[in-house]
C-alpha cells in the first residue's frame, strides 16, 4: 500500500517513514507542498499524511487544490498545538483526522487502520480476484473458491476482509486484534488460531506469516 507523507521536520519524516516501511508500506517523503502535490498527480496514493506548516504551500493548500480536482484519497492532517483552533478548516476541505504532535507512532497505525477499513473499499468493483482460485466479494464480504462461497464464521471473514484491504501488505497482530477484534481482550494465541482455521478452508499458503511482522493475503 503507497503512502504520501508531507513532513518537514527531519526527524519526524525519517522516524514516520521508518516506522511504516516496517509494516511494509510504501512511503514516498516530501518536505515541500509542491512537490508533495505534484507527486499526488503523478501517483496513485492510498492515503496521504499532510503535515500543515510546510513550504511552499501548506497541508490545506494541498488538501483543498486536490479536493478541487476530485482526488478522494483519505488525509490525515499533522498538527501542532499552534495549528489547533484550524481544526474545523482542515475538516471542511474533507481531510479524515488530525494527529497533534507529538504522537506515538502506535497511535498513527490505529487511525491508519481505521482509514484502510472504511475507505479502501470504496469502489466500483463487485469483488476483487485474489488469485486463480479465489475472490472476494467486497459488497457481500464474501469469498468464494472456484465459483463456491466458502463456510467462514463472522470473525474470519473480519479477518480475511481486513487482510484484503491491505492486500498484498503484511499486517501486524496489534493491527488486526485492534480493528478485527475491536481492540478487545483477547490473546496472540486466539489471532494464531483464527488464522489457522480460515487456512484449514482455503490452503495453508491462503494467508501468509512474516515472523515479527505478522500476515498477508497476495
Amino acid at each position: 500500500m503507497k503512502i504520501l507523507l508531507l513532513e518537514d521536520d527531519y526527524l519526524y519524516k525519517v522516524t514516520i517513514k521508518d516506522f511504516l516501511e516496517e509494516f511494509e508500506y510504501e512511503v514516498d517523503d516530501f518536505d515541500d507542498g509542491h512537490d508533495a502535490l505534484d507527486a499526488i498527480y503523478d501517483n496513485e496514493y492510498a492515503l496521504l499524511l499532510l503535515d500543515i506548516r510546510v513550504p511552499g504551500i501548506d497541508g490545506y493548500e494541498v488538501l483543498k487544490q486536490l479536493r478541487e480536482n476530485d482526488i478522494l484519497a483519505p488525509v490525515i492532517m499533522l498538527t501542532s498545538l499552534s495549528d489547533i483552533h484550524n481544526l474545523s478548516l482542515g475538516y471542511e476541505l474533507g481531510c479524515s483526522d488530525y494527529l497533534r504532535k507529538p504522537f506515538e507512532l502506535k497511535e498513527l497505525k490505529y487511525r491508519i487502520d481505521y482509514i484502510i477499513k472504511t475507505h479502501c473499499f470504496k469502489t466500483s468493483k463487485q469483488s476483487i480476484k485474489i488469485d486463480e482460485n479465489f475472490q472476494f466479494d467486497i459488497k457481500h464480504k464474501s469469498l468464494f473458491r472456484d465459483g463456491k462461497s466458502v463456510d467462514l464464521s463472522a470473525t474470519e471473514l473480519e479477518l480475511v476482509s481486513y487482510l484484503m484491504q491491505n492486500k498484498g501488505y503484511f499486517v501486524s497482530i496489534d493491527s488486526l486484534q485492534n480493528v478485527v477484534w475491536e481492540g478487545r481482550d483477547i490473546t496472540y494465541s486466539d489471532i494464531r488460531m483464527c488464522v489457522k482455521r480460515v487456512r484449514q478452508k482455503c490452503g495453508k499458503q491462503f494467508i501468509k506469516t512474516k515472523k515479527l511482522v505478522g500476515y498477508k493475503i497476495g
